[in-house]
């Protein structure tokens, strides 16, 4: 497998919290008015919460206690500054490492290291039937001999140690919940749930996490565009090529992709004919009708210019999130990977003005949803 070929000679890769091979990486310091050495290599041990301790020591500060008046929680990271000075091979003054991610889970203490074999995404927990390998990293950094049976006391250690540093950090309990449900569990917000979303252009991708949520749902989206001559380009996007959709016109039609899952082809609906220029609402709609075996809603999609129908035809949204990160929503371009192949990135809008996007969740019919959008239309 490639990313283990990667990740040589330490054991699995990313997704890994156990092993080396998914969390061990070079990292690289520079600084030339407070390091002498240049080029040199430090083998002190050191993880990324030591970052943060390592800035604030070099410019003499202290981390707050209280900020705003608020509490903060003390940094549980040591400063690296010391080893700017140290021999290569020098004790490192860090002694002690958790490590945790979709129920994988490590401890490094003072050269041992304690891993948790642990299935992920399983949605069945079974924590208590991990098996716990031990390791003495300083003397077998790619943790080949597995040391539990010979030395079952410092894996006892260890594994006290893991749940102290766990509870200590707000790990606990721990989370073996499958895709689907991390995927679809909604996060918390400040803002008060609405059925309609306003979004203007020239402004930057709008987070997944804030945006307007269109899973499980009907929903409608109208663009209010006035377009001149050979407009082109995205009017509306959010996702990405592994799932999203997108209102964009091109060679003078009114195009809308939905992508489901990055699965081809693209659900498309295109209008047949041409746009002409001046103000007009550019919109869809999906009417859910039913839910399929996978959580998938199905139902139709309707695609309009000014209120008429152009293109109808049966569509599938998927139940999950768009994207883990990135990729938000996005007026007048579509950020990072583009959710239809029929365009490129950034597909910038050309040869007119968006004056703004709604994506209406409510009861409400698109024909009254037009209607607004052709009042504000008229208005500016």
């Amino acid at each position: 497998m490639r990313l283990q070929t990667f990740s040589a000679p330490y054991k699995m890769f990313k997704r890994y919290s156990n092993y080396a091979g998914g969390t061990c990486d070079a990292l690289v310091i520079s600084w030339p008015k407070g390091i002498k050495a240049r080029g040199e290599i430090r083998n002190q041990y050191h993880h990324s919460t030591d970052i943060v301790p390592t800035i604030l020591d070099i410019c003499g500060l202290e981390m707050p206690k209280t900020f705003n008046n608020i509490p903060q929680y003390p940094l549980s990271g040591v400063s690296m500054k010391y080893s700017f000075d140290a021999k290569p091979d020098a004790p490192t003054q860090k002694h002690i490492q958790y490590y945790t991610m979709l129920g994988t889970r490590a401890i490094w203490k003072d050269g041992w290291k304690a891993v948790a074999v642990h299935v992920p995404l399983t949605g069945k927990s079974n924590f208590d039937k991990d098996e716990w390998e031990l390791y003495n990293v300083d003397v077998d950094r790619a943790e080949s001999n597995n040391l539990a049976k010979k030395n079952p006391e410092k894996l006892k250690e260890l594994k006290a140690a893991w749940f102290e540093e766990a509870d200590k950090n707000l790990v606990l309990p721990l989370d073996d919940r499958s895709p689907m449900e991390l995927l679809s569990t909604e996060r918390p917000s400040q803002e008060k749930p609405k059925t309609r979303y306003i979004y203007y252009p020239g402004t930057v991708a709008v987070p997944e996490g804030v945006a307007v949520n269109v899973r499980g749902r009907s929903y409608k989206i109208v663009g209010d565009v006035d377009i001149k001559s050979g407009a082109s380009g995205v009017v509306f996007a959010h996702g990405s090529r592994f799932g999203g959709h997108s209102l964009f016109i091109k060679d003078n039609k009114l195009y809308y992709v939905y992508n489901f899952l990055g699965i081809q082809p693209e659900q498309t609906f295109v209008s047949s004919a041409t746009l002409t220029p001046g103000k007009h609402a550019l919109g869809f709609e999906f009417v859910r009708e039913s839910t399929g075996k996978n959580g998938e809603q199905i139902g139709t999609g309707h695609l309009y210019i000014d209120g008429k129908e152009v293109a109808k035809g049966p569509m599938k949204t998927q139940p999950g999130k768009f994207t883990l990160s990135g990729d938000g929503l996005c007026v007048g371009f579509d950020s990072g990977d583009a959710v239809s192949h029929q365009y490129k990135s950034p597909g910038t809008f050309k040869g007119g003005e968006i004056l703004g996007v709604g994506v209406d969740i409510s009861e409400q019919s698109y024909e009254d949803l037009n209607k607004e959008a052709l009042r504000i239309m008229k208005s500016e």
